[in-house]
């Protein structure tokens, strides 16, 4: 059963292309690496095309970008994982200097599995809005 969870909406304070050109290039991504935990920060890894993480206790897993339509919108499919799902970047300009956007997943998920995993998977959607509504896009 496909389920679907949307982040809550964030503002950024840089313009819709700004962020467009950070997210859709994971190469650049990489700097995220110095906002995550130091023992975390050997737990993932980024090309310019996908982003592979170890997340105990599930594992390895790795996403890419499948789709862009510039400024609007990043959509990355999983590769590796043993839970498949699709990852949307939504942004949607406010002025020319901010723009507002929201993280949506969809997922097949049984639900024995959607029941485990719903709680954690939306705060960690939440927490990952956070991580990019406060990055640096200059």
């Amino acid at each position: 059963m496909e389920t679907k969870y949307e982040s809550s909406v964030r503002e950024i304070p840089y313009s819709q292309q700004a962020v467009y050109n950070r997210l859709s290039d994971l190469g650049l991504s990489e700097q995220v690496r110095d906002q995550l935990p130091e023992d975390k920060r050997e737990d993932i890894t980024f090309d310019g095309e996908s982003i592979t993480m170890n997340v105990p206790p599930v594992g390895s897993i790795s996403i890419r970008i499948c789709d862009r339509e510039e400024p609007k919108m990043i959509k990355y499919e999983t590769t590796n994982s043993p839970l498949p799902f699709n990852l949307w970047i939504q942004l949607l300009p406010l002025t020319e200097t901010s723009c507002k956007m929201r993280l949506t997943i969809k997922a097949d998920l049984n639900p024995f599995v959607r029941g485990m995993i719903s709680k954690p998977l939306k705060e960690g959607l939440e927490k990952l809005a956070d991580a990019i509504a406060a990055g640096k896009y200059e």
